[in-house]
């Protein structure tokens, strides 16, 4: 996303429909948890505009507002101030929301930004720290949040991405046990890709970016990623010669990367299990439909069969949020009607934009460059 564009033209409203509407979608598709690294904090209302939406919508959210550079005058200091005040917000008293920080500024803040934001995360117990790392051409690596002590701590710091991950940063993330967030959609969209970060699975769990560009169905992200494995996996020993005969991921893994991998990111092991004293999330899939006849491996037929259409029921926090597969929330209409006016608006501003080719350098070290386009149909041209 442009935030310097989005900052400019999206207003509380919009923030609200968009967030209210994202939440649903992730509930309906079975997502009872997230981690929001929240972008549309462009202003003070627009942060209330985001979090009273995530709360209505009944989701289980690590609602983590993003600290960025913004030229509409709402600065470092302003969301500072902003951060300080949902410290202690009514709002989050109800359990199934609590308060974190994004934060994509610790390569390039001043020493005294990142000490300040940091004591905050520690001063007040924030739930968890996010942040984005690529690594490779896009710079940036884990050493430098070693250096800084944040890795090495009690609060969780998710990174999402690490699509170049080197060795050392591997071995960080395992000696101080903290997590990366891969979003295999998002990454083969975006031209990030998977060079590494697919050999720190057992530190790692999945995501979905974002959910004005990518579904949120977890599933789907994992069938996605389980046969991006196999396929980077079976190529290795094609690439030695060699006809693979064994399996090199399985569905249970899979499984356990949009499940009990989350909650070890996160370190709530009582939001991943079924027992006394656990949080009452659950998903109840229909195995009525024809993909869903006659398994006999219930993983395997969630992983490789199942669809959103599959989900019945949903519960959160011991409370109904998709009953009978129908959405339990009681204002759709009014949301869809308001979403679809703001959908328009906006659409037709950026449909009128001007978007500048990307030139020279990214970052100022990395040259831009272009892809190879695919086209499907005869003739000259890539109908691009």
């Amino acid at each position: 996303m442009d935030l310097q564009a989005a900052a400019q033209h999206f207003n509380p409203d919009d923030i609200r429909v968009g967030q209210l509407a994202g939440c649903l979608e992730l509930l309906y598709a079975g997502t009872t948890t997230v981690i929001d690294h929240a972008h549309g904090d462009f202003s003070n209302e627009t942060m209330d505009a985001a979090l009273d939406a995530t709360l209505e919508s009944g989701i289980r959210s690590f609602s983590a507002p993003a600290i960025h550079e913004l030229g509409n005058g709402y600065s470092i200091e302003d969301q500072r101030y902003k951060l300080l005040s949902l410290v202690d917000d009514p709002r989050l008293d109800n359990g199934t929301v609590t308060l974190g920080l994004a934060y994509d500024r610790f390569y390039m803040a001043p020493q005294t930004e990142v000490d300040s934001f940091w004591n905050i995360v520690r001063s007040y117990n924030l739930s968890l720290v996010t942040s984005h790392f690529l690594g490779g051409p896009w710079s940036s690596n884990p050493q430098q949040l070693h250096e800084f002590g944040i890795l090495n701590t009690s609060t969780p710091v998710i990174l999402s991405h690490a699509s170049f991950i080197d060795a050392i940063g591997v071995e960080l993330l395992l000696q101080t046990n903290q997590y990366i967030s891969t979003t295999p959609e998002s990454e083969l969209h975006y031209g990030h890709m998977h060079p590494h970060s697919w050999q720190i699975q057992d530190q790692a769990s999945l995501g979905v970016d974002t959910h004005f560009t990518f579904s949120t169905d977890m599933i789907g992200q994992a069938r996605l990623w389980l046969q991006t494995l196999r396929g980077i996996e079976y190529r290795q020993a094609l690439d030695d010669l060699v006809i693979p005969r064994n399996n090199p991921m399985s569905v249970e893994q899979a499984f356990l990367l949009i499940t009990r991998n989350g909650a070890l990111a996160l370190r709530r092991p009582d939001i991943d299990m079924i027992k006394e004293g656990a949080k009452a999330d659950l998903i109840v899939f229909d195995t009525d439909a024809p993909n869903m006849l006659g398994w006999d491996d219930p993983i395997a037929a969630i992983i490789l069969h199942s669809n959103v259409g599959d989900i019945r029921d949903v519960m959160v926090d011991g409370k109904f949020v998709k009953r009978d597969g129908r959405l339990t929330f009681e204002n759709y209409a009014n949301l869809r009607r308001d979403f679809l006016a703001s959908a328009e608006r906006i659409q037709g501003i950026w449909n009128e934009r001007q978007w500048e080719s990307l030139q020279g350098l990214y970052e100022g070290v990395t040259p831009y460059g272009d892809a190879d386009q695919i086209d499907v149909q005869r003739g000259p041209g890539t109908r691009y």
